[in-house]
């Protein structure tokens, strides 16, 4: 689907001004469409210039929880009317905003704190414009999860962003052991008062030794961030009882262990058995299962086995 982006500016009936650094600065009119703002996720002054104008400029701002993104209209003297959208906002209520920005107007989505669609309803209305040929314009800025992502420590040259994990227990610890293989840091977002219970799941599925990191109310004034073993970690919590705040809690990847040729050798004879009787993509599913090896591991020595036959054959 292609985006309209030849559609221009459009002047509009007030006059759209925002303040910054004591300086009142009016907003240059916005082309018609939706346009996806980051906001702060905890700092006010986070905020980035484009923002501002971006949200002092479009007809309106369709917010979360419109009392969460007034203080911040608030603080920057913005005026631009706020409207309200949520996880409970229905296919109707989109219909009429893809109404709206095809009759010309540019509205604002943004979430409570950071960049919309993530952990957040936005995407459905992305989609919408986009199946709609709307422009959709990103205003990049604050992020929790590469704010965290960068404080905690660990490796970020791959790094998986799971949100948050199930509730029950046993659920949790299922997706824990699925998580258990992704070859990067983990990031996830998790509730005060099921933190450390999680802490524990994560410790007795992923092993005490993985190390991580916990931050909490990060760019606030009482931002923490913890830093050790998931064993550690999940000690400390466990005495202290659940924290207050918003928690990202960030795990690093599995450690790669040296294979034994004895493993080996044991792993080729499963896959030769499976491969006799099933095709490479299911003969890999089965012996991963029966194995524990990752998925991938296994499928790609399937690979190379296949080729190997097909070479001697």
């Amino acid at each position: 689907m292609t985006q309209r982006f030849d559609t221009p500016p459009r002047p509009t009936a007030r006059v759209a001004t925002f303040t910054a650094f004591g300086l009142a600065s009016e907003a240059e009119p916005l082309a018609p469409g939706l346009h996806v703002v980051a906001t702060p996720i905890g700092n006010l002054r986070d905020v980035t210039i484009r923002a501002l104008a971006t949200l002092a400029a479009a007809d309106a701002v369709l917010a979360e929880d419109t009392r969460v993104t007034r203080t911040l209209l608030m603080h920057y003297g913005i005026t631009t009317p706020l409207l309200a959208y949520h996880e409970h906002s229905n296919a109707a209520v989109r219909e009429r905003m893809v109404a709206r920005m095809l009759a010309g107007e540019a509205l604002a989505l943004v979430s409570d704190a950071g960049t919309p669609l993530v952990s957040d309803p936005g995407f459905k209305l992305v989609q919408a414009a986009i199946q709609a040929g709307i422009a959709v314009t990103p205003i990049p800025g604050p992020s929790a999860v590469m704010t965290a992502v960068v404080a905690a420590g660990l490796p970020t040259d791959r790094f998986f962003f799971e949100g948050f994990l199930p509730q029950k227990a046993g659920a949790r610890r299922n997706r824990l052991s699925a998580l258990g293989s992704v070859p990067g840091t983990l990031v996830l977002f998790e509730s005060p008062h099921r933190l450390p219970e999680m802490l524990t799941d994560a410790a007795e599925v992923l092993g005490p030794e993985r190390p991580a990191a916990v931050t909490r109310e990060l760019t606030k004034f009482f931002e923490t961030i913890r830093r050790g073993t998931l064993g550690s970690l999940s000690a400390e919590f466990a005495a202290e009882g659940a924290p207050r705040g918003e928690i990202v809690v960030v795990i690093g990847a599995a450690p790669e262990t040296e294979r034994t040729e004895e493993q080996d050798a044991g792993l080729d004879a499963a896959l030769r058995a499976a491969l006799a009787r099933h095709s490479i993509k299911d003969a890999a599913s089965l012996v991963s299962d029966e194995t524990g090896q990752p998925r991938r591991l296994v499928y790609a020595r399937a690979l190379a086995l296949t080729r190997q036959d097909d070479g001697a054959a």
